[in-house]
């Protein structure tokens, strides 16, 4: 378990991703810890070093006693960061999490190069609500807070289904420290960021819930995009945890606003392009231009794989099943072959071809999906010949 002490605190973290790219921070609400992150987390690994925490009280960290301040809170953060040798980096923070992000990228702006604030406000609407939370669960423990708690969290139709998010977020709070907790509320209770807003200069995403109760768009979202110069706003139709209630539109309004649009989209597509179908294959055709065809060679790499490559919102492999499935349904042999051999060498298994061609034989027609299966096979044979 990585565990390090910070702040005269023992810490819990984890590190996704690659560590030659930029570094995204992400911040927990209240009553959860981490893995609330999951999803984002495994979408981002492949763009950024994905850093997570569990704050002070909550998760794997310790638990000090009494109550805690945001001002406590956000320097755990950045003593992490020192302890791990990270200088600069993007926070995303949902909720608590948003809190500290506040207080970091006003008095830090040469270490928050990015921000994102989900969920989230300067002051909350009652501080008197924070605290009758704080005394519930110190006299109760946190069955006292659950069932208002998840209430926040999530819409009732999402919490009536009860799908394998909600049930982790409730298996979290009930673990959570009752102590911990309660010093996180006196946190909120008494946290005032509203002075510090227009010290914020770094790039900015505002995501507000159309159905959060806690921190709702009027008087909290709205505060935050109006007093953050420049901020950007997007609005999802969740409740509290909208990166679990909508986590694919949470992430990719992360995706959008962290990844910038590289001018250079010859440069990029050509790296893209390799990346795809390898080496050989970008070799082969790049000896094979001529002035005749060096234009649309030119066209394809700047629009195809430095445009519609890179944009975030699809995963490589959803991608490549894409393109073949939709390949197969036009008859377009050439370039099913060109993809399935390219993805068959990357992240491509069998099963995902036969799922990808079961939907081609339901939606384009069994002769589509025959030949298909036909060069899929032929394909895996060759793959099979060559490794013995």
């Amino acid at each position: 378990m990585p565990l390090i002490n910070a702040n005269g605190l023992r810490q819990y973290y984890r590190v996704d991703g690659r560590e030659d790219r930029p570094v995204v921070v992400f911040s927990h609400s209240l009553g959860c810890d981490h893995s609330m992150w999951d999803a984002q987390a495994a979408a981002l690994a492949q763009h950024f070093l994905v850093l997570r925490y569990d704050t002070r009280g909550h998760g794997a960290t310790e638990v000090p006693g009494g109550d805690y301040d945001i001002a406590t809170l956000a320097a755990d953060a950045i003593a992490l960061l020192d302890a791990l040798g990270v200088d600069r980096f993007a926070w995303c923070g949902l909720s608590l999490g948003g809190m500290i992000g506040q207080r970091l990228a006003a008095k830090m702006p040469e270490r928050v190069t990015n921000l994102i604030l989900a969920n989230t406000s300067a002051r909350v609407a009652d501080p008197n609500l924070m605290e009758a939370r704080r005394r519930a669960a110190l006299e109760g423990g946190m069955s006292a807070v659950v069932a208002a708690a998840m209430e926040r969290f999530f819409t009732a139709d999402v919490l009536a289904a009860g799908s394998s998010a909600v049930a982790g977020i409730r298996r979290v709070l009930v673990a959570t420290n009752r102590t911990g907790y309660a010093g996180c509320c006196a946190a909120i209770r008494d946290m005032d960021n509203r002075a510090l807003l227009g010290s914020i200069r770094c790039p900015s995403l505002i995501i507000s819930g159309e159905h959060d109760v806690s921190t709702p768009w009027s008087g909290h979202g709205e505060v935050l995009a109006r007093e953050i110069a420049g901020a950007q706003v997007e609005r999802l139709p969740a409740a509290h945890l909208s990166n679990l209630e909508k986590p694919r539109s949470f992430t990719a309004a992360l995706l959008r606003f962290l990844i910038a649009t590289r001018e250079d989209t010859l440069s990029a597509g050509s790296e893209r392009r390799r990346a795809v179908l390898g080496d050989a294959h970008v070799d082969r055709s790049t000896a094979s231009a001529s002035d005749f065809t060096r234009a649309f060679q030119e066209l394809i790499t700047r629009y195809a794989w430095g445009t519609i490559w890179q944009r975030p919102g699809l995963d490589d492999r959803t991608r490549r099943l894409l393109v073949l499935a939709i390949t197969a349904s036009l008859s377009r042999w050439d370039e099913f072959r060109l993809h399935l051999a390219a993805g068959l060498a990357h992240e491509l298994e069998p099963c995902d071809l036969e799922e990808a061609l079961l939907q081609v034989a339901v939606y384009a027609g069994v002769p589509a999906a025959n030949t298909g299966f036909h060069l899929a096979k032929a394909e895996l044979a060759q793959e099979t010949r060559a490794e013995r």
